[in-house]
């Protein structure tokens, strides 16, 4: 099974944490939904981003009994040139090294590298795909192959409409 994995933060200090659990990267549908309200998260702190993050994602593993081939988080898995670990990269330790975490940014971050540039659909403006346990052109494959027209494949942005509607926590 593939999870993606999304979080947003409510005014109320919490968050809600949403997982699509998929058995094939060109799935249209997911095989199940996960949602996990998150009563309290940690501040924003530049720098230590999976502080707040990660605890949530965690919880969305809690639930999640299969095995996973891979997980798609919401973000980096490295940062910049030369490369440091981003929230993926410590989701991977945090997992032994054993499932593949692949990032999914939609926003450039300073520093990061052109080969991460993932061009889907007839947009314009890249994705910016990083990976740990697995080389970056497989995981640029997987994510260009998911379902979707648009610049974003439908199953990320099914999961962070799924975590934004739920998250009045």
């Amino acid at each position: 099974m593939i999870l993606a994995v999304d979080v947003a933060y409510a005014e109320s200090g919490g968050a809600m944490a949403a997982g699509l659990l998929l058995a094939d990267w060109r799935d249209t549908a997911p095989v199940r939904e996960i949602l996990v309200p998150v009563p309290q998260v940690e501040d924003y702190v530049p720098g230590a981003f999976y502080r707040r993050e990660l605890p949530c994602i965690e919880a969305v593993l809690a639930q999640v009994a299969e095995p996973l081939a891979c997980i798609v988080i919401d973000g980096y898995v490295t940062l910049g040139t030369p490369p440091r670990d981003g929230l993926g990269a410590v989701l991977w330790d945090k997992l032994g090294r054993t499932t593949p975490v692949i990032g999914v940014a939609k926003t450039r971050f300073a520093g990061a590298p052109p080969e991460t540039e993932l061009l889907r659909g007839e947009s314009a403006r890249p994705l910016f795909v990083t990976a740990a346990g697995m080389p970056l052109e497989q995981a640029r494959a997987h994510i260009r192959a998911m379902a979707g027209a648009y610049r974003l494949p439908e199953m990320l942005r099914r999961v962070d409409g799924l975590s934004r509607q739920r998250a009045q926590v």
